[in-house]
């Protein structure tokens, strides 16, 4: 999983069937501290997560398949839950 930044919503006329149902978000991902790192990619919203807020995503096809429970979805990015709170705790080692 990796954490992003949701940058807002992707909109179309027309979509492949299997897309129908779920929204299709532009997310960057972020550093801890939340510094973006990266470039934007697209993924399918399963938590129906908004504009600015924190999510995790799994860039992995076979993931993607199961929480959807479709093979027929052609993406392999899906965010699969939103942050409430990140805490971080730093270790001196």
């Amino acid at each position: 999983m990796i954490l992003c930044k949701v940058l807002g919503s992707v909109y179309s006329t027309k979509k492949n069937r299997n897309f129908e149902g779920y929204k299709i978000m532009l997310v960057r991902e972020i550093t801890p501290d939340g510094k973006f790192k990266g470039k934007p990619f697209l993924a399918i919203d399963a938590t129906d997560s908004g504009k600015n807020d924190t999510v995790l995503v799994i860039k992995d096809g076979g993931s993607l398949q199961i929480i959807t429970k479709s093979k027929e979805i052609p993406e392999n990015a899906i965010i699969a839950g939103v942050v409430d709170q990140l805490n971080i705790e730093v270790r001196n080692e």
